[in-house]
């Protein structure tokens, strides 16, 4: 009887300590409405040579109305071709389990912005793509092994981590369990 509530309470504490607090960029609710989004997480980095490219996703529930916001952000001191999306795009998650998750993209055509930051080529991209209440679930149970960005001329795959420690900020991120601690919040 001690070993098995010793056990109980084992797993009861790993619990609690494991699940991940909600960070919020924005978390507004008035008269017209409510607003929510999570702060920038990074999933995916790429740093060679004198280019750099992140990748970060955030979480939005807009009156009950959840999407992901995906940030490109593009940094060499080389040129750097334009990526666009447009009503064409997708994002298409694959989870540990072998399901495929399609998420369409908010029908807009954005291909970034480019600025000049000392002496290096900066570009930056953003897109809004949704949930459906089919796919939260699977979400919230597995990982992420990979992900796939429809651009409108091109697909590009992304390889997701258990863990990533940024050269760039020099934080840890567990990309593959991104949805798992962050659904929630914005559910």
């Amino acid at each position: 009887m001690k070993k098995s509530l010793i056990i109980l309470l084992s797993l009861v504490s790993i619990t609690i300590t494991a699940q991940k607090d909600c960070e919020y960029s924005s978390n507004l609710k008035d008269s017209l409405g409510s607003y929510k989004a999570t702060k920038d997480y990074v999933v995916y980095e790429k740093v060679f040579g004198n280019s750099q490219t992140s990748l970060f996703f955030s979480l939005i529930n807009a009156d009950g109305l959840l999407s992901l916001n995906l940030q490109i952000v593009q940094k060499s001191a080389d040129f750097i071709p334009a990526k666009c999306l447009d009503h064409n795009s997708k994002i298409y998650i694959q989870l540990s389990n072998g399901k495929i998750i399609t998420l369409p993209g908010i029908e807009l055509e954005v291909c970034g912005n480019s600025v000049r930051v000392n002496n290096d080529n900066c570009r930056i991209l953003s897109g809004y793509f949704l949930f459906t209440k089919e796919t939260l679930n699977d979400l919230k149970t597995y990982p992420i092994s990979f992900f796939r960005i429809k651009y409108s001329g091109e697909n590009v795959d992304y390889i997701t981590k258990e863990v990533l420690v940024s050269e760039v900020d020099k934080k840890t991120y567990n990309p593959d369990h991104f949805f798992m601690d962050y659904l929630k919040c914005v559910e």
